[in-house]
């Protein structure tokens, strides 16, 4: 394969791999790496110096200094580009061939294709990703079962937007220079270079949604990308739209500026909650038991704390012209019927009360979801595409409110919680290591969100040898014997046994170790790829 020689693949070949990694497309990602590495690194770095202040008794509030952003009423973002206007229903997953079909054909507005929380990052998963989005959006893609059932891309396909890795993630298997390229910038880069003139020829564009933003410099990096990205490749300035994830703690207290930041390609932020709830975890891991959670389960988006989030992003978004869209329904339709109907109501229920509260559209993670979130979206709509004009003026939010854990309704973590988050985690990092990043357990859809959030409790839990309902303690010694518990479960299975011992050692090392690692999938990430060059 031809290839520019500052840049060598790692990555084992395949079939069609070279319609991706031309030498133009692997140049544009260079230059992409040269341009922006070192800023990269520099917020990256800013990153570790906040969490040392939080982690020494610092706290968090709105910035003084961009007080004037979050003041002045009189600008807006880009909004909604071809195919956007309408975001009532989108659905998740990773760009497999057989999601890409079911998903575009769903009836959702949207398709998100992950290639971040849902996609476990081998190579062979990015790189047939980035051909299954070409095939797409070509018209050409199809996939049959063994059983002769065919899958084809109906006549109304949902809008594609892409979501590349966060910032914090290297591409290992591809090198610029020596160096590891930026795992966030390959999969912008490679989907921009092949599909992007392709999705505008097409009356749609191409749009990202970016994750894992930390603060409005990390915005204003993402939007020097844009910027530089559409002048490299002669596309129209301000033609890529961008929706931001809110989840993390600190992003919340600065969502006007990653808007304004953004405005020339914005289209919108979303409610991520579990990796929201991680996130205030790992940054209060060291105030006390003042920050402690109880049972994942019984954080739902009524709770104080998460309400005020999200009813200030609704309020955010509208005054300045962006969508906003809510969480997941994580779902996982049933044979049971009594069962399946529950998990209904329960999804009713709450995309009931996102629409109510003003968001535009939501989340689901499986086809069998659209119709309850598109009625409960079209109930409140009425007809109109979204409800931009209901700009929540009645939303007052403060510093107290976003952090006001003390708030919660609900009371102590239980030795059932416990024993689910040891659980799904160890299920979940089992099947990731393995090459799957959506993961059905339990009921529930399943990503990495889950795995991070389920251990960031156990720690937490442990770590302050929290008092559980009945009067136990969640010990280090009560979560080994969990593990140990789950563990034989799993090999009862027949689960790969070395894959369950690797996802034994990742839980382990980042919810009983002193310190809460920041993130997980870069620990996950680099044992991943160990075990892949050891078979090799």
């Amino acid at each position: 394969m031809s290839q520019p020689s500052r840049i060598d693949v790692l990555g084992e070949h395949e079939d069609r791999f070279d319609e991706i990694l031309t030498p133009d497309a692997l140049n544009f990602v260079a230059r992409l790496h040269e341009a922006f590495a070192d800023r990269r690194a520099e917020l990256l770095a800013e990153r570790r110096r906040r969490a040392t202040a939080l982690a020494t008794g610092g706290t968090l509030d709105f910035l003084p200094e961009t007080r004037a952003v979050r003041e002045d009423t009189t600008w807006r973002v880009a909004g909604a580009g071809p195919g956007l206007a309408d975001r009532r229903v989108e659905i998740t997953g990773p760009p497999e061939r057989r999601m890409a079909v079911n998903a575009l054909n769903s009836g959702a507005k949207v398709w998100l294709a992950d290639f971040e929380d849902a996609t476990s990052p081998t190579w062979h998963n990015l790189l047939t990703g980035q051909l299954n989005l070409l095939d797409a959006i070509e018209r050409r893609i199809d996939d049959t079962t063994p059983e002769g059932k065919r899958y084809r891309i109906g006549d109304t396909p949902a809008t594609i937007v892409v979501r590349p890795r966060g910032w914090h993630l290297d591409e290992q298997h591809l090198l610029i220079d020596g160096r590891p390229a930026i795992g966030a910038l390959v999969d912008f880069g490679l989907h921009l270079f092949h599909c992007g003139r392709r999705q505008i020829e097409r009356g749609s564009g191409p749009y990202f949604y970016l994750p894992k933003l930390e603060n409005h410099l990390e915005a204003r990096l993402w939007n020097d990308v844009l910027t530089f990205a559409q002048h490299e490749l002669g596309i129209p300035h301000g033609t890529i739209r961008a929706t931001v994830l809110i989840e993390t703690i600190t992003a919340a207290f600065e969502m006007d500026e990653i808007l304004y930041e953004l405005r020339e390609h914005a289209a919108g932020l979303n409610a991520g909650r579990w990796d929201y709830l991680f996130s205030l975890i790992k940054n209060f891991a060291t105030h006390g038991p003042r920050y402690v959670l109880p049972d994942r389960a019984t954080l739902t988006m009524t709770q104080p704390f998460l309400r005020a989030y999200t009813d200030l992003l609704v309020r955010t978004c509208h005054r300045r012209g962006a969508h906003a869209i809510g969480g997941m329904a994580a779902a996982v339709p049933q044979r049971d019927p009594a069962a399946n109907e529950a998990a209904l109501t329960k999804v009713r229920a709450d995309k009931e009360r996102e629409a109510g509260d003003g968001f535009d559209g939501s989340w689901v993670a499986h086809p069998g979801l659209v119709a309850t979130c598109r009625t409960a979206f079209d109930t409140v709509l009425d007809g109109r595409p979204h409800q931009l004009d209901r700009t929540r003026e009645d939303v007052e939010v403060t510093a107290a409110d976003l952090l006001g854990v003390h708030r919660l309704s609900v009371g102590l973590p239980t030795e059932q919680g416990l024993r689910s988050n040891v659980a799904v985690a160890l299920r979940y990092l089992t099947a990731w290591l393995g090459g799957s990043g959506a993961v059905a357990v339990f009921g529930l859809m399943e990503d990495v969100a889950t795995a991070e959030i389920a251990r960031c409790q156990i720690w937490q839990w442990q770590h302050h040898c929290s008092r559980l309902t009945g009067g136990s303690l969640a010990t280090p010694d009560l979560v080994r014997r969990l593990i140990d518990r789950e563990r034989a479960t799993l090999l009862g299975e027949g689960a790969d046994p070395a894959l369950v011992d690797d996802a034994v050692r990742i839980l382990e090392e980042t919810a009983l170790g002193a310190e809460l690692p920041s993130f997980l999938t870069t620990e996950a990430y680099a044992r991943h790829l160990v075990r892949i060059r050891t078979a090799a």
